[in-house]
């Protein structure tokens, strides 16, 4: 019963044109899915770790193979969070950009997933059943838009695993947190 209060409040509050829930709401988890206990994420949520780099502060790492994605800090430490990955086929490898950022975006899927997926619509309003969740980080190489994204899920049971088109998945809340630490222009790196 709790936790269909507390969605019900948070729901109340984006509809109402809040960017971030209230700092009660915040520590419920986003769960728009019904799942059975089989499918629920072993994932335990972010935290810092030790993490030496030569990337700077402010540089997101994305390790596929680990299925962890690594937001840079200070002092050799970087705040890490579990991802889904591309599966088999559509993973990549690369540097990019983050050149946009949107809050609930809404979402074109690309021609060549919607070949694929005939079911698709052309296009879907952002809110919680979209599949690009609470936020987006747009990759950009140079001006070109590499059609991947970070972005959260509505699927929470997926983080660890490598299900998506390519796109980088994060939990709802653990998206809004990353969302609010990074900048336009932000360094990406996927290993």
């Amino acid at each position: 019963m709790f936790k269909g209060i507390a969605f019900a409040a948070l729901a109340a509050a984006f509809l109402m044109g809040a960017n971030t829930p209230s700092e009660s709401a915040q520590k419920v988890r986003f769960n728009f899915t019904s799942e059975s206990a089989a499918k629920k994420s072993r994932y335990k949520g972010k935290k810092v770790v030790n993490y030496r780099t030569s990337h700077a502060p402010g540089t997101i790492v994305i390790s596929t193979g680990k299925r962890k994605l690594y937001l840079v800090m200070a002092d050799g430490k970087a705040m890490e969070y579990g991802v889904g990955v591309g599966r088999q086929g559509f993973s990549w490898a690369g540097g990019a950009r983050i050149a946009r950022k949107a809050k609930w975006p809404a979402w074109r899927p690309p021609a060549a997933m919607r070949k694929r997926e005939p079911h698709l619509p052309e296009y879907m309003e952002g809110g919680p059943k979209n599949p690009l969740g609470a936020r987006a980080l747009y990759l950009y190489q140079g001006k070109v838009d590499t059609l991947y994204r970070i972005h959260g899920t509505s699927q929470p049971h997926t983080i660890g695993l490598a299900v998506s088109s390519g796109c980088i998945r994060m939990l709802n809340e653990e998206v809004i947190d990353l969302y609010q630490r990074v900048k336009i222009g932000a360094r990406v790196v996927v290993n």
